[in-house]
């Protein structure tokens, strides 16, 4: 079971269950996640805990019956089920929780259908009901019960499986047999049922001799082994899937009545077989059912060999009843066990694996009786053989050729070309999936390397190459389990390898991956700045005005002009325009399947035009079969490490570019300059921040888990551990690099927000200031020349002086730049904080890192502990 799986059935049976607080899923989930194992490591006694459940309950014939019932259709997972309730029998507590949380749900669903109408008057409950009333009541909700269980007409069945098999073959639609199969019922070996009544024997048997009883009932008997009314012997009509029942002259000697209600077994079995053999054959109800009722037609034709053998012997004049019971007894046993696979079969509306299952585990019950074993090893071996074909065809050569949905794989129409388009789109999960109850029990363990075999040989043959394992043999069935499973692990290597050796070889996957991490995960630092420097002005536009081809040409011209022209993939990188920024795009994920995800999917767009810069994102063209590892939800993993870091990148430069442009505050006077200081200090704590950000996200996450996965990929050994190792790599670089955790890149979010109003604050001071300047100096040029050169110097030294003061001694500068410095410090302490508790409550280790880098001198220590003190204190409170 999946761990997405657990999850969700955890978060249903808590919703079921109306379970409140605690430590919710979650909790429940890591539990379950610590005990879960890989294999099978109990078996369950399901007789103690079936006696003990028929126990507890207030009907226990009913709940024999209806597990006996679910035992003959073969239902998977029913012991186990019957152990749980037998648990949870055992426990008062959790039993008293239920019937509360029964109860409840009862009373809310009966107040939500007050409305409606009912066929049925059932007294108030506030009268007592009689026990003639309890009767007719119970007779009608079991009549209505029977009449919605009661199988549906042969003719019925059929076609809905035709229609189900032509649907799914529309270019070749399946053989039928013609309508006089089914019409004329003498072709059937079964008893025809009469509407008339039979005529009325002359004599009564019942006043005949004793011997001449005993003829007459051996002449009659032998007609109904054969599916025949005899004279005083004649056969029930059959409703259903019941087993045929006689009716015995009863002026019969009761000697002779005795024997013969020990033989009618043998006519029952041979009437249920033979309506078996007629239904099932049919080309709708598949392969194996069509094999298996030829094995048993085989054995058929050896009973009626017997019964015609047995009439000679009686027109001779030489069968008595007494040697007729004695020829026929080596037969009742094989008898019965045929019908008992064929009443089980049409019970379970048992086809293909389910089929064999049934027959799998009957031979293995019959383990003691050596007679019976073979006889069912016999139908099995002769069931499997198409199935196996089937099978033979998938795990050799990776086709499925499976026109009457028996096999346990199943093929959806999807289009590969699509992996590259949506990011929903789950191409390898879901265009060949298992249908659990196809799978034969004695290939349940192999099922996911079958799966595994035939889709990796198929993505090879899509590729255009032709495969076929060199080791394939023809399965056979056998109680030795060992033998077909060496030969399904010999095809699941060899397929493994192919497909491999393949992607890894011929169409380079390590080499395109290292392409990707060259440009999304910033891998090449001269192609990135001079990409920025190319498309600073044209990435400052709103998205609306930016010309996309434009930015393609400056895209080449970076390629060429950097150390990325010699990678020999560049061409497949491409420039995407998001619809939204980072932040919103990554809250958006993180929203799917929270309560918070209608709210953020429907909240209205804001007015601010996005810019160029806020929407850049790169692509990356992929095609199959790398599209099934590059996939579109790994770029768009991708786009989002990219985007955070293109981000980071851009504040960074911004920061940088006031710290260029700051120096024109030096040519002012010492009284000038310390305004600046604390426009300064904020500037390089910003800058601090940004460029260990990038550093950790960098050097201390995405390179040392590349290293992991590449070193991961040299030994894996099958396509799905690749996929599994990127998927693990992609997902681990988003949770350490805070993408995963809304609280965070909220935060981280704010942030930027500050670090982005500071440098923008900046900037127009300072560009405020040169034009001041300028102006001053064009009123200087102005001035009268009559002065001397130094007495000019000093005065212009002077006037610069005087009205560089004015906007600094103005205080609303110094209240902005410290509202900046306690913002960026609130939030600072804020995020340093939070990653705080995440590092220690969720043992996210390489986080703590952060706080190193940000608090290498113990600057924020005190504050974070003050902190640390007073969420304690709440928490105690």
């Amino acid at each position: 079971m999946s761990e997405f799986r657990i999850h969700h059935d955890v978060n249903e049976l808590l919703s079921l269950l109306q379970v409140r607080g605690g430590d919710g899923a979650e909790g429940y989930i890591d539990l379950l996640q610590k005990h879960r194992t890989p294999y099978v490591t109990t078996t369950v006694s399901a007789h103690s805990a079936k006696v003990k459940l028929a126990e507890f309950s207030k009907t226990p014939e009913d709940f024999l019956r209806k597990y006996d019932e679910l035992k003959s259709k073969n239902v998977r997972n029913l012991d186990p089920l019957v152990y749980l309730l037998s648990k949870l029998c055992e426990d008062k507590e959790t039993l008293q929780f239920l019937q509360q949380n029964a109860k409840e749900r009862s009373e809310s669903s009966a107040n939500a259908n007050s409305s409606t109408t009912t066929s049925y008057s059932v007294p108030q409950s506030s009268t007592k009901m009689s026990m003639q009333e309890l009767d007719e009541l119970r007779k009608k909700l079991g009549n209505v019960t029977a009449s919605s269980n009661a199988p549906l007409p042969a003719e019925v069945t059929r076609k809905m499986l035709r229609d189900k098999h032509n649907k799914k073959n529309s270019t070749q639609p399946n053989p039928v047999f013609p309508n006089w199969v089914y019409d004329r019922p003498a072709l059937i070996g079964d008893f025809m049922t009469s509407p008339a009544p039979a005529a009325e024997p002359a004599v009564a048997i019942g006043t005949l001799p004793l011997s001449a009883q005993e003829q007459f009932v051996v002449e009659d008997l032998l007609f109904v082994l054969i599916g025949v009314d005899g004279r005083d012997i004649t056969a029930q009509p059959v409703l259903g899937r019941q087993n045929r029942s006689f009716i015995v002259e009863t002026t019969l000697d009761v000697s002779v009545k005795e024997l013969v209600n020990r033989i009618l077994p043998v006519a029952s079995y041979y009437s249920t077989i033979t309506r078996f053999i007629e239904e099932k054959s049919s080309f709708e109800y598949g392969q194996v059912n069509h094999a298996l009722t030829a094995a048993m037609r085989t054995l058929m034709k050896e009973y009626l060999i017997l019964v015609t053998q047995l009439e000679h012997l009686q027109r001779q004049g030489l069968l008595s009843l007494q040697k007729l019971w004695f020829y026929i007894q080596p037969t009742m046993r094989t008898m019965e066990i045929l019908a008992s696979i064929a009443s089980s079969l049409d019970k379970g509306d048992c086809m293909g694996g389910s089929t064999l299952s049934l027959l799998h585990d009957r031979t293995f019950n019959y383990t003691g009786d050596s007679q019976a074993q073979e006889l069912c090893l016999y139908l099995t071996k002769a069931a499997s053989v198409p199935y196996f074909e089937i099978l033979e065809k998938w795990i050799y050569r990776g086709i499925i050729k499976d026109p009457y949905s028996e096999f346990m794989v199943e093929e959806h129409e999807l289009q590969k070309e699509k992996i590259q388009e949506d990011y929903n789109d789950k191409y390898w999960d879901q265009r060949y999936t298992i249908v659990q109850h196809r799978i034969p029990s004695f290939l349940q363990k192999m099922a996911d390397k079958i799966l595994s075999t035939g889709k990796y040989l198929n993505v090879v043959r899509e590729c255009g190459r032709d495969v076929t394992c060199p080791d394939a043999k023809e399965v056979l069935y056998t109680l030795k389990e060992r033998a077909y499973v060496e030969q399904i692990e010999k095809a699941y290597n060899y397929a493994s390898k192919v497909l491999l050796d393949f992607l890894m070889e011929e169409k380079e996957l390590v080499s395109r991956l290292r392409s990707i991490k060259h440009y999304f995960l910033m891998d090449k630092g001269d192609f990135f700045v001079h990409f920025m420097d190319l498309t600073e002005e044209e990435l400052k536009k709103p998205v609306d005005d930016i010309v996309p081809p434009r930015l393609e040409a400056l895209l080449e011209l970076a390629l060429r002009m950097s150390t990325a022209n010699t990678d020999p993939f560049k061409d497949d990188l491409k420039i995407d325009l998001m619809p939204h920024d980072v932040i919103t795009q990554l809250l958006r994920v993180l929203a799917i399947e929270t309560k918070q995800e209608k709210a953020i999917i429907n909240a209205e767009p804001t007015d601010v035009a996005l810019s160029g810069l806020e929407a850049f994102s790169f692509d990356y063209i992929v095609k199959w079969p790398l599209s099934l590892i590059i996939n579109r939800k790994a770029l768009t993993r991708y786009q989002m490490l990219f985007r955070h870091m293109f981000y980071c990148k851009h504040v960074e430069r911004l920061l940088c570019n006031v710290w260029i442009s700051n120096k024109d505050s030096r040519q002012y006077s010492l009284h000038s300059a310390k305004w600046f200081a604390a426009a300064f200090a904020l500037r390089q704590r910003m800058l601090n921040f940004v460029q260990n950000i990038q550093y950790y996200m960098m050097f201390e996450v995405m390179e040392p888990t590349w290293h992991v996965m590449e070193n991961n990929l040299k030994t894996a050994s099958n396509i799905d551990d690749v996929l599994c190792h990127h998927t693990s790599f992609l997902d681990n670089c988003l949770k350490d690099c805070m993408l995963t955790n809304p609280e965070l890149l909220r935060i981280f979010s704010k942030l930027m927000s500050v670090c982005v109003m500071f440098t923008n604050c900046m900037q127009r001071f300072t560009q405020s200031l040169r034009l001041e300047r300028l102006s001053q100096e064009q009123e200087m040029m102005e001035a009268p020349p009559a002065q001397s050169e130094p007495e000019k110097k000093k005065t212009t030294t002077k006037f610069l002086a005087a009205h560089a003061d004015g906007p600094q001694s103005d205080a609303g500068f110094e209240a902005t730049i410290s509202k900046f410095d306690s913002n960026f410090s609130l939030l600072l302490l804020d995020l340093l904080d939070k990653l705080s508790v995440y590092s220690t409550n969720d043992c996210e280790h390489s986080m703590i890192s952060i706080i190193y880098r940000l608090d290498f001198n113990g600057f924020y220590t005190e504050r974070l502990e003050r902190m640390a003190v007073e969420r304690n204190q709440k928490a105690a409170a």
